[in-house]
């Protein structure tokens, strides 16, 4: 089983996690990185979108809405990352405002259609998530601030050596209001170009036994199991995840061999 992907660095739109190609039942994933004015129009049926502005500004339009200028970084580690939420059947063009862009779209089939929404930075929900050496910088770019069925996103940065999806919790079985269904994509970049963590993805049972080491522009499917990350020591970290599923929202369980942790 490899859970793990790269995703190309080059212009255009490339489809990187497909329901073709992946172990996930509802998230995919398409990068889509622009040249100074370039654009790129989306036409696919069945599903909603989200859109995160990884860096860059981008206007988002289509038939009966136009977000103008979103976005506001140079990198992912200048503040948080505006997004657009698109629904269900509905054509859209994504076009770079000023110069380049580099835009992550998160994707889901959808029976329910919501309108087009954005979210601006300070839409966006930041918090401080764990303690000690499990510390992280937390945001919700597509979360209870947006009206979605089932794409639910967001942000977390890592300081040189911490932990984060720790302790390590499972979104894998609809249970609610104990646990629900969700499978999830962690998408990874560092401070340096030589930088790098691990991702772990594993169950109970032992049938899903992974760890990879990651760099910049690489990703790791999480199609269930407790899936803790680390940064190594002397970078800095920034995920986005990415989830879709049965739930629309947090509802994890932590593996009780770790529990104890939080008290």
């Amino acid at each position: 089983m490899n859970l793990k992907k790269i995703c190309p660095d080059s212009y255009g739109y490339q489809r990187v996690v497909t329901n073709r190609n992946s172990t996930l039942t509802f998230e995919e994933m398409d990068v889509l990185k622009l040249r100074r004015d370039g654009f790129f129009t989306v036409r696919e049926q069945g599903k909603e979108f989200a859109l995160v502005v990884l860096w860059g500004t981008v206007t988002v339009k289509g038939k009966d809405f136009c977000f103008e200028r979103v976005g506001t970084r140079k990198s992912v580690f200048d503040g948080v990352g505006e997004a657009v939420y698109v629904g269900l059947d509905t054509e859209f063009t994504v076009e770079a405002m000023g110069g380049e862009a580099k835009v992550v779209i998160g994707k889901a089939p959808a029976t329910v259609f919501y309108p087009p929404q954005v979210a601006r930075s300070g839409d966006i929900q930041k918090k401080e998530l764990g303690k000690g050496a499990y510390t992280r910088l937390a945001a919700f770019n597509v979360a209870e601030n947006i009206r979605a069925q089932r794409i639910y996103i967001g942000e977390f940065w890592v300081e040189d050596g911490n932990w984060a999806s720790f302790p390590p919790h499972k979104h894998d079985v609809q249970d609610l209001p104990t646990e629900g269904f969700s499978d999830e994509i962690y998408y990874f970049e560092f401070d340096k170009p030589q930088g790098f963590g691990v991702q772990m993805v594993y169950t109970k049972e032992g049938d899903i036994e992974e760890a990879y080491r990651v760099k910049s522009g690489e990703l790791v499917e999480v199609p269930k199991g407790y899936h803790p990350f680390t940064v190594a020591p002397g970078y800095k970290n920034y995920c986005l995840w990415l989830m879709a599923g049965d739930s629309r929202g947090l509802f994890p369980t932590v593996d009780e061999d770790h529990r104890w942790i939080n008290r």
